[in-house]
């Protein structure tokens, strides 16, 4: 289908232009004519200059950065703004896309522009575009235009995104400390079996005395890693990569969210900020209108965990069989009594969107709190791991001196 090039004048009087697909400058006339668009000039586009735009345009998706949760929340508030002050959606996302700062979200916007200027809906266009906007952001906006409420659609979904970011951040803060100890741990002990033990080694060669066993292990850990570390550095490199790739598997993804909620002290932190991602998202979804069902649907796909995610499935599927959303809360053994207790309110008096968000809040609390306070609740565990690092190292290399020394002094 041949593309054409128009120029024309909207209903404020205000000159537009863009690309439009037709199959022919009369068809291009009849869509801009009912979108309330005055066509000046449509003249069909150069093909060969269509195709290198559309390579130009892959090239960037690729070369670019996808948009961050930053950017998306800003689109999302300016539309609101812009929404909310009257100005059309065609030139208030023609406006946003001439300043935003991110080029592929730039782009997008553009062909998005193109999409409702051939006659789409706003939903259907962002739709193009998964990889951007979530599941949940397409079926909001698609409400908002369902019922007339779009920029306060767009006002919410800016509020969940900033909500989403403090979460991730929360979950990266409970992951940071633990990972930079571990990671600082292994390269030390790397270190002392490459470079000191050998040197005490060429020491207690010389004694010619048994070593106790606790010096014969240090002895030959490091033996082995002097011996076989490009093997070990290997298939250290082997495991990552293969760890990535199963994990982005169906199989490995499920495997590897379950295992985040069960890591010792942080995965309870993971687990309650996943379910307040969830309160916080179906809440909005129920209190734009979005039905109980299709909601849960929606959610299970933007907590960010499949394992959870699987959880909230169940619910949909429970709730389709008939039972109530306090019982199949209930059945998955995620919530604390308290949260259901809390469900089981918002259902009797009708405001569970209201209750969700109260149960947002509550999980928020408390892993603002956890999180403040986990590098207490791990020092320990880490201090014994390390002393026991160090009594290993000491009885290792003093022992046989110790042996040394009382042998002279019974001589």
């Amino acid at each position: 289908m041949p593309v054409f090039q128009y120029t024309g004048r909207n209903n404020q009087g205000q000159s537009v232009d863009g690309n439009l697909e037709a199959n022919s400058a009369d068809a291009v006339a009849t869509q801009l004519l009912s979108t309330g668009v005055t066509p000046i000039n449509i003249t069909q586009a150069d093909k060969a200059q269509d195709t290198n735009e559309k390579k130009n345009f892959n090239f960037d998706f690729s070369k670019n950065k996808k948009p961050t949760l930053d950017d998306l929340t800003l689109f999302a508030r300016q539309m609101y703004t812009l929404m909310h002050a009257g100005v059309p959606i065609i030139r208030a996302i023609t406006g946003l896309s001439d300043t935003t700062r991110n080029l592929v979200l730039q782009k997008t916007l553009r062909s998005v522009r193109a999409e409702i200027e051939g006659g789409h809906e706003l939903s259907t266009a962002l739709a193009q575009y998964p990889d951007i906007f979530s599941h949940l952001f397409i079926s909001m906006v698609q409400v908002g235009e369902n019922t007339g409420n779009l920029d306060e659609v767009f006002l919410q979904i800016a509020g969940y995104l900033e909500r989403e970011k403090e979460t991730r951040n929360q979950i990266k803060s409970a992951m940071r400390y633990p990972t930079f100890v571990l990671i600082a741990i292994t390269v030390a002990m790397f270190i002392i079996n490459m470079w000191v033990i050998p040197t005490f080694a060429k020491v207690f060669a010389g004694f010619g005395a048994e070593l106790p066993l606790a010096t014969r292990i240090l002895l030959g850990t490091s033996e082995f890693t002097v011996a076989y570390w490009p093997v070990l550095l290997g298939s250290l490199i082997i495991a990552v990569f293969g760890t990535r790739y199963y994990v982005k598997t169906e199989k490995g993804h499920w495997q590897w969210d379950r295992a985040k909620t069960r890591i010792p002290i942080v995965g309870s932190i993971i687990l309650r900020a996943t379910l307040s991602r969830f309160a916080r998202s179906f809440s909005m979804a129920l209190s734009a209108g979005v039905p109980l069902v299709t909601g849960l649907g929606l959610v299970s796909r933007a907590v960010d965990n499949v394992y959870v995610g699987g959880h909230i499935a169940d619910m949909r599927n429970g709730i389709e069989r008939g039972d109530t959303l306090t019982r199949t809360a209930a059945s998955t053994q995620m919530f604390t009594p308290l949260i259901i207790q809390m469900l089981t309110v918002g259902e009797e008096t009708g405001n569970v969107d209201d209750m969700l968000n109260e149960v947002a809040d509550f999980y928020d609390r408390e892993v603002d709190y956890d999180v403040k306070n986990l590098t207490s609740a791990i020092e320990p565990i880490l201090i014994v791991f390390i002393g026991a690092m160090v009594l290993v190292l000491a009885l290792g290399v003093f022992l046989p001196m110790w042996d040394l020394m009382s042998a002279a002094k019974g001589r």
